[in-house]
């Protein structure tokens, strides 16, 4: 079956995860302007991917499968290098890498029983709502501003916020997968 262009969008995504994190930890000239350049161009695939994927019915198991594992690939990249430069707390990052493993496991549980589980609208928000903070946490520490660190603090507080509600909604209404579970 040949590739559409949703799912190489998606192949694209996880190619610049790599690009991203050289830059973040080389610490070349700008390297935190180059990064979030880079992380605003992996994002808006993921935007492009969903919306080209649903209008012109391209939806694929890999798509639904890979989209999400590459936004979570995308955002906790970042989110890790991140705290070398103690522009995230760990508590956060912490929170964020379980709810993934959480939701990931639960995928897997789904796949053995035949059902894949796509994005949900809150699992949509929660990884709008990290990519916005990281890019606000990027711009502002390329050009010192403590304003929109804060700022973008905040939204990575919004962003944690999310990212629990999203993962004990996925727990909730896939609970029927452990009650059933082989």
């Amino acid at each position: 079956m040949p590739m559409n262009l949703p799912n190489k969008l998606t192949l694209l995504r996880i190619c610049l995860i790599p690009v991203f994190v050289i830059l973040m930890l080389s610490q070349v000239s700008n390297f935190f302007l180059i990064s979030c350049i880079i992380f605003i161009i992996a994002s808006i695939t993921d935007f492009l991917d969903g919306k080209i994927a649903r209008k012109y019915n391209l939806v694929t198991d890999f798509g639904k499968f890979m989209d999400p594992l590459a936004d979570k690939l995308l955002v906790l990249s970042a989110l890790i290098c991140m705290i070398e430069y103690d522009l995230v707390a760990g508590w956060m990052v912490i929170i964020i890498v379980a709810r993934e493993l959480t939701v990931s496991i639960l995928r897997a549980i789904a796949a053995d029983n035949g059902k894949v589980i796509a994005a949900s609208g809150g699992g949509k928000i929660k990884t709008t709502s990290q990519m916005i903070a990281i890019i606000l946490l990027l711009i502002g520490a390329n050009y010192s501003n403590s304003q929109i660190v804060f700022v973008g603090t905040i939204a990575m507080y919004i962003a944690t916020i999310f990212t629990l509600y999203s993962g004990i909604d996925y727990l909730y209404k896939n609970r029927e997968l452990f009650m059933n579970s082989k």
